[in-house]
């Protein structure tokens, strides 16, 4: 194996596929891709540098629903199905591998589309009543959302109409739009303007979108639309009930469109709109508000009309107790005033009745018992019974009942006692409750004891910081004064406040108390888990560090080798414990753990000690890494740098693993390696006798004396040389790829790839191969069709890849024109044969051809051979080209195409008399045609 070194930063290009339209450059910075929407788009982002560079797909100036930023693409190839206008903007490939800085290009993608038009109709101000449009000035509007910007065009019946072409008609772009409408205005209406217009909108055939247009007919009916709701404003249902709500037109020419909203919002799912008729089977309260119909038919203003629906209930029922506002006490006293409040939520609020009754029976107002309904220092909804001078007689249970004017809704009933033992609340948090200790996770219920009669609503709430509650609101109610928190977090910690309400107790100054809860917790520590590769007979040190823990204060330590128990200890000021290793030894391989303890629980540092040998990286730069040997295998350049050499013992071989792709079965063979490997030096193994065109999976694992180390996998594919140092190429054209073979961009007609077996049962008899050189019907090789609509002289030529020549000196110029010997088969069978040529091409040369080889005429249904030497003495290319004779029975074909570093050994008989030959019979077979002519 050879070394060289082989490390390098990432280099990084953009190339595309899929559908584009168009690439540009714009100001030798940005390139620009343009889609049409609905395509595909594919962008390949291509790297070199070593190890492999990480590649990353981001995007900006995207939309804010445009979702590409949160997900970007890991990988080399970003594809957009059916990409959308949303999609356009910058798209940015970065590629880092850990040296210099990331490489970074970008594109930008520009998405291409065009809406359908609408055009809009209004009229100047002063608008007739009954004929709309007669004897008015009259606007038509066409808009058309597009990118890029919409080219509008206007016609009247099938004429054309262009600015001047008609005095009473105006054709211009409000300043404003910026080009995005197009106005016809026509002055004065006409009998003349009464037509069918059309709008056509284009953006000039960009990326084949077509132009789109759209039709409006004007006439002396023509009108914006009026609608009537056959409703009553509000509607006031119960819930359950089905709701219908009729909308029609009245007016408007074209015929109005009737769409049905709700406070400007979609309707719920289980509405159901039929034309202007809308349905909401079995309403709920969460159903009400302001239904509209509009109706639009693009004449004017859209008509719009509006009702309310109200689904009645009542919810939310409460009472407070107000003792004596004229003296400062808190408790009720016979012969004091006290004040009973009542309040419900009613939906409508004017349908809301209340009534009182006592030990269940009626109570009307009265001097002593004053019952009031609309208190103007309270909210809507509340009842208030004031009891005058409180007597022993005026104990017992009063009840505020709530029900609807028109019924169908249950009633709400609220029972308040009042008695010698109704007492305001106090509020005690019992003994051991506070603080309370816990450990994280557990479930802990934080208690305040609330007495007195009526025992109101307990409101919980943090008190040392403002944050959300466990549920996530900021005030949690309670009824027996208990809150518990399920999986309790180490966040929790803190004072938390419970205090009375006001609701369903006494409308008195609010009580409250504290309870503190601390959450105990685990220690955390760094790091949690980490892999340390060491080789035998090394130094090096363990770190465990403690980030947080609660308690903080009493914290132990044990370092352990698997269950083996090393040193233990406590903490003092530090926040970390280090172990030391001074001479590593195979004993001392293994998972090496720090546990650190608290009152909570524990945490744990765990350290992989091993020495096992980081995986190889492969070097994906190597150039002209394929070559091919002969017709049927080929050859491949591996070369890789191994990751960390120095951290483990020294790497003593490779074990190389190779299989075909789709088989099971792999070969195995071991790589040595003498001496110690450096880091970033490049390692190189030659593979050989890979069957063409198979490809291969390679698998590579450093071996060390602890063993063997990662491996690490890719993947070898066929793919002939492209611009190789050449020393042999031979192309059979087996596969598409047609070993870089290109078709001249200058001549008539191509070149194309064959096989006997696929032929068509329609060509051309007597004439061209039956199989390819090798005698298969499966195999390929390369012909002219010369069938019409081919003329006779018309050219092909095939151009092999561009080859370098070898053995130049450190100045750049060859020292010797060195040889090579060229060679291919050829097949030319058939009456109307024309001819055959070869060309060298060289860098340097432009233009120039030289001839090399050419053959003229039938030379019989049977594969031969041609076989010349080239001395280049620079980069070229070799030009097979061949010429269509008079006739269609002329298909001249080629196969195993060679190139071999020295002279041609054993070179068909008579080559060079041959070729002097036919360049005489070509001569002389024009000079004939032209003497007939």
């Amino acid at each position: 194996a050879l070394v060289t070194t082989g490390v390098a930063p990432p280099t990084v290009r953009i190339i595309h596929s899929g559908h584009a339209c168009n690439i540009e450059e714009e100001r030798y910075t940005e390139r620009v891709y343009t889609i049409r929407e609905g395509e595909t788009l594919e962008l390949a982002c291509l790297v070199s540098g070593h190890p492999r560079p990480q590649i990353r797909w981001t995007k900006t100036a995207g939309s804010a629903s445009d979702r590409f930023q949160d997900s970007s693409v890991f990988n080399e190839t970003l594809r957009i199905i059916r990409i959308q206008r949303h999609q356009g903007g910058r798209y940015y490939c970065k590629a880092e591998n850990g040296l210099g800085s990331p490489a970074i290009k970008s594109i930008r993608v520009d998405v291409y589309y065009l809406d359908d038009p609408i055009v809009t109709v209004h009229q100047s101000i002063g608008e007739a009543k009954e004929q709309f449009y007669y004897e008015r000035t009259v606007f038509l509007r066409c808009m058309a959302n597009s990118n890029p910007p919409v080219r509008y065009s206007w016609r009247r019946g099938k004429e054309f109409l262009s600015q001047g072409s008609d005095k009473g008609v105006e054709i211009y772009e409000p300043f404003f739009t910026q080009g995005e409408t197009k106005i016809l205005k026509l002055k004065n209406l006409r009998p003349q303007d009464y037509a069918n217009y059309s709008c056509i909108a284009s953006v000039r055939n960009v990326c084949g979108i077509p132009e789109k247009n759209v039709l409006f007919k004007l006439s002396n009916k023509t009108a914006s639309p009026t609608i009537k709701l056959l409703v009553e404003d509000p509607i006031v249902v119960n819930p359950g009930q089905s709701v219908t709500l009729v909308c029609v037109t009245s007016g408007g020419e074209p015929t109005p469109t009737l769409t049905w909203v709700r406070n400007t919002d979609e309707l719920s799912k289980k509405s159901r709109l039929n034309g202007g008729t809308l349905t909401l089977p079995s309403i709920s309260m969460e159903e009400a508000g302001v239904y509209s119909c509009v109706a639009s038919n693009n004449v004017g203003n859209p008509a719009k009309k509006s009702t309310a629906i109200v689904v009645r209930g009542l919810k939310k029922g409460r009472f407070w107790i107000t003792p004596d506002p004229y003296h400062n006490d808190d408790n009720i006293q016979i012969g004091r005033e006290v004040k009973i409040s009542c309040q419900v939520e009613a939906t409508p609020p004017e349908e809301l009745l209340f009534s009182w009754l006592k030990n269940g029976r009626p109570l009307r107002s009265s001097e002593r018992m004053v019952i009031t309904h609309t208190d103007p220092d309270v909210q809507p909804g509340t009842t208030n019974l004031d009891i005058i001078d409180l007597k022993f007689t005026d104990f017992g249970t009063y009840t505020c009942v709530a029900a609807l004017k028109n019924g169908g809704i249950p009633e709400v009933s609220i029972d308040v006692n009042i008695s010698s033992t109704t007492v305001p609340p106090e509020l005690t948090v019992p003994r051991g409750k506070s603080p309370m200790v816990v450990q994280e996770g557990d479930t802990v219920d934080l208690q305040c004891l609330v007495s007195g009669k009526p025992k109101p609503i307990i409101l919980w709430s943090r008190a040392d910081k403002e944050v959300p509650m466990p549920d996530g609101s900021l005030q949690t109610e309670s009824y027996d004064g208990v809150l518990r928190i399920v999986n309790v977090s180490r966040e929790m910690t803190g004072t938390y406040r419970c205090a009375t309400s006001q609701y369903n107790g006494f409308n008195v100054k609010p009580r409250e108390a504290l309870v503190e809860l601390t959450v105990q917790y685990p220690p955390v520590v760094e790091p949690v888990f980490t892999e340390i590769r060491q080789g035998l007979g090394r130094a090096f040190t363990l770190n465990c560090r403690v980030l947080r823990a609660h308690p903080s204060k009493v914290l132990k330590y044990e370092w352990k080798l698997g269950t083996r128990l090393l040193t233990m200890g406590q903490f003092d000021q530090r926040d970390e414990t280090d172990y030391h290793v001074r001479a590593l030894n195979r004993e001392g391989y293994g998972e090496y753990t720090c546990e650190v303890t608290n009152e909570a629980g524990a945490g744990a540092c765990r350290f992989l000690v091993t020495g096992r040998a980081y995986a190889p990286e492969f070097y994906y730069d190597t150039y002209s890494a394929l070559w091919q040997n002969r017709p049927r295998v080929y050859g491949f350049k591996l070369q890789w740098t191994q990751q960390n050499p120095l951290s483990v013992d020294r790497i003593v071989a490779y074990r190389l693993g190779m299989k075909q792709t789709g088989q099971s079965r792999w070969w195995e063979q071991e790589i040595p390696m003498e001496g110690a490997i450096a880091k970033g030096e490049l390692i190189t193994h030659n593979l050989t006798e890979l069957i063409k065109p198979e490809a291969y999976l390679v698998r590579l694992t450093p071996i060390t004396r602890f063993g063997e180390g990662d491996s690490t996998d890719r993947i070898i594919r066929y793919s002939a040389p492209v611009n190789p140092h050449l020393r042999e190429f031979q192309c059979s054209f087996e596969d598409e790829a047609v070993c870089m073979f290109t078709q001249d961009k200058t001549d008539d007609f191509d070149w194309t790839r064959h096989s006997a077996a696929t032929r068509d049962t329609k060509y051309t008899p007597n004439t061209g191969p039956s199989s390819d050189r090798a005698g298969s019907k499966q195999g390929f090789y390369m012909y002219i069709e010369t069938s019409r609509p081919r003329l006779e002289g018309e050219k092909a030529r095939l151009l092999t890849p561009t080859f370098n020549v070898a053995h130049k000196s450190p100045y750049g110029t060859v020292t010797a024109a060195p040889t090579y010997c060229f060679g291919f088969y050829y097949h030319m069978y058939g009456k109307h044969i024309g001819a055959l040529n070869a060309y060298l091409r060289q860098k340097g040369h432009s233009g120039s051809n030289s001839s090399l080889w050419n053959l003229v005429g039938n030379q019989g249904d049977r594969w031969k051979q041609a076989k010349v030497n080239i001395h280049p003495i620079a980069s070229f290319q070799l030009v097979l080209e061949g010429i269509r004779g008079p006739g269609i029975e002329g298909d001249i074909a080629i196969d195993d195409v060679t190139i071999e570093e020295g002279e041609c050994k054993d070179p068909p008989p008579n080559s060079k008399c041959l070729m002097q030959w036919n360049i005489l019979f070509y001569s002389l077979l024009i000079l004939l045609k032209v003497m007939a002519f």
